[in-house]
């Protein structure tokens, strides 16, 4: 992975946690922790969409499948937290 592969990465991932903080409202970490979360939802959010082997192209579809992951990683936290 080159620097610039790395830079949109967490870009993507960034965005991905501002849009998943937003999206559950009331279960984010504040903008540090909503892009930490953005950059691991990213991954996760490849590991789920591969085990239903679905493929996303292009910048929009990885925004989309890294959001994803982080909503579902938001939910998981919050859902281990109340427990």
């Amino acid at each position: 992975m080159d620097i610039t592969s790395l830079i949109i990465f967490l870009a993507v991932g960034a965005l991905a946690g501002w849009l998943a903080g937003n999206i559950m409202k009331g279960r984010g970490f504040g903008v540090v922790g909503n892009i930490v979360v953005g950059v691991v939802g990213a991954v996760l959010g490849g590991v789920v969409f591969g085990l239903f082997g679905i493929t996303t192209g292009g910048l929009l579809g990885a925004i989309v499948m890294a959001t994803i992951g982080a909503v579902l990683l938001l939910y998981l936290i919050s859902t281990i937290k109340k427990a």
